[in-house]
């Protein structure tokens, strides 16, 4: 039977088992579309870096003898959208069946149902064969339940694939060496060079603009260094676990201006749009410390394998839990508008000009800086998590919504609720200060609350908990901090209130 097999930007699996045997009559469809470069404004880097993907995928899968189709961004028969793409290639080429991997995000997976209905000939869909769970398993698990508690599902995984086990107990002791993971860098132990991986993108950044494609974002042409094939991201991996693994653990929540990417290990691109799989990632980071026993701690291990095994597939549980409701979310009614610092990184406020900096010119921070700083701050000036989401699916190269949205509307900005976090991730510039060397040398004064060069997350801050006292009230984890609250007096509350409200107002000011 002729088949036309489509194959979406994130589906890049070579191990699939479609593409084990070569089948004559099989097409297999790939399209560069401006559906998906225009839905929101991307990354100059994250468009490029999932193009050139997509590429080396096509030239893959032709290498080993399959039949594709390819339109790219410039093509003049391109349709540009999905249905038409699909409909066309099916009345030009006589294809008597439709096929297609489950989309990851719910968009997709829509507009693919109804794309199917209206299609004369037969059609059917597979699973990606990539990710440990189904869509459902979350769902199922905690049926019941009424809290979605993260560590029990990650529990559940390592008992179900035996990962880290000793029989039924956790391999050390400990299910969970998160309290070990909250070191701050402060130069020592050295942090080993990226691996060099650029290539020059000149080619192709010049048919987007020809193209018309509208971005955000830096890029330096001959300096892009983001895996674009398997191999770059099995090397990517490979260097990972070889040089970074040892000290991951210790410095994975650490701050510092002078380094972007510190023991952080970048696979979330080559894992997010298929390249390389979950399972691989932790087999080849657990292998390696079985080599090392002696000289790579558990705790530096199991931090990295709770971020794939366990949050990972958790937060993908959650989205198709949730969704389609859980995107317009929003349990703390917060409207304002992101600051436009957010597009430049022009702000006097160091940690955010830095965090922001290398979010426009790298297209990636890591988990602290999105969520305790950049999210930290959308937060507590009461950022609309519409404007939020748009921000983070945007300017992140790893950034699918299936996994933006469920960290930004519900662990960073506690719009849902409480699904996802029992309590907001809020804090004074403190913690800041805590994890990094951001504060030093910044224009503002982190111990100060309500002075002209106090820190604006300080009177933030106390002004968030006091606008949002009676969500929190019966909150058992935020129970202190209202206790504390309650303690301040009115002349020191009514300095605070007229700080954050300055800020909120004017934050390009600051």
């Amino acid at each position: 039977m002729k088949t036309l097999r489509l194959i979406l930007g994130d589906q890049l699996n070579l191990q699939h088992s479609w593409f084990q045997e070569v089948n004559p009559d099989c097409v297999y469809l790939l399209a560069e579309m401006r559906q998906e470069t225009d839905y929101v404004k991307h990354h100059i880097q994250k468009v490029i870096g999932f193009f050139l993907a997509m590429r080396s995928f096509a030239d893959a899968l032709k290498s080993q003898g399959h039949q594709v189709v390819y339109y790219k961004i410039g093509d003049e028969d391109n349709p540009q959208n999905l249905e038409e793409l699909i409909s066309r290639e099916v009345d030009k080429h006589r294809f008597e069946k439709f096929e297609y991997l489950l989309p990851d995000e719910y968009r997709l997976d829509q507009q693919l149902k109804k794309i199917t209905q209206s299609l004369k000939i037969e059609s059917s869909h597979r699973d990606t064969e990539h990710f440990l769970t189904e869509r459902d398993t979350l769902k199922d698990f905690f049926k019941g339940k009424k809290q979605l508690v993260m560590e029990s599902f990650y529990r559940m995984m390592r008992k179900k694939y035996d990962i880290m086990m000793d029989g039924e107990e956790p391999e050390g002791g400990q299910w969970n060496y998160d309290k070990s993971n909250r070191k701050k860098w402060k130069g020592d132990p050295a942090i080993p060079a990226e691996l060099d991986l650029r290539k020059d993108v000149s080619a192709i950044l010049e048919e987007l603009r020809e193209a018309g494609v509208s971005t955000i974002g830096n890029i330096e042409p001959s300096l892009f260094n983001w895996p674009t094939t398997r191999d770059e991201g099995l090397e990517l991996l490979n260097y990972f676990k070889k040089n970074l693994l040892i000290h991951f653990g210790d410095f994975q929540d650490a701050l510092h201006t002078d380094e972007k990417f510190l023991f952080h290990s970048r696979l979330s691109f080559a894992m997010n749009v298929k390249m390389i799989s979950p399972k691989e990632v932790i087999d080849a980071v657990i292998s390696q410390y079985r080599e090392q026993e002696e000289e790579i701690h558990i705790s530096q291990v199991e931090g990295f394998v709770r971020q794939i095994l366990g949050w990972r597939e958790y937060m993908r549980g959650i989205y198709w839990k949730e969704m389609p409701a859980y995107q317009k979310k929003n349990a703390l009614g917060n409207h304002n508008p992101l600051p436009d610092f957010y597009w430049t990184g022009q702000t006097k406020m160091n940690c955010l000009k830095h965090s922001i900096g290398q979010s426009l010119d790298e297209a990636y921070a890591h988990h602290i800086q999105r969520l305790m700083v950049t999210g930290n701050y959308a937060l507590l000036t009461q950022t609309d998590p519409d404007e939020v989401d748009a921000w983070y699916l945007g300017i992140y190269i790893d950034a699918i919504e299936w996994v933006e949205i469920t960290n930004t509307r519900g662990m960073s900005q506690f719009a849902d609720g409480g699904i996802v976090a029992t309590k907001p991730y809020v804090s004074s510039a403190n913690y800041i200060n805590k994890m990094g060397n951001y504060c030093s040398g910044c224009t503002y004064d982190h111990n100060k609350k309500t002075s002209e060069d106090a820190c604006p997350f300080n009177a933030l801050y106390w002004n968030f908990l006091d606008a949002k006292k009676e969500v929190f009230k019966d909150n058992p984890r935020m129970g202190m901090m209202m206790n504390l609250l309650a303690k301040k007096d009115k002349k020191e509350m009514d300095q605070i209130r007229k700080r954050a409200r300055k800020i909120i107002e004017h934050p390009d000011q600051f």
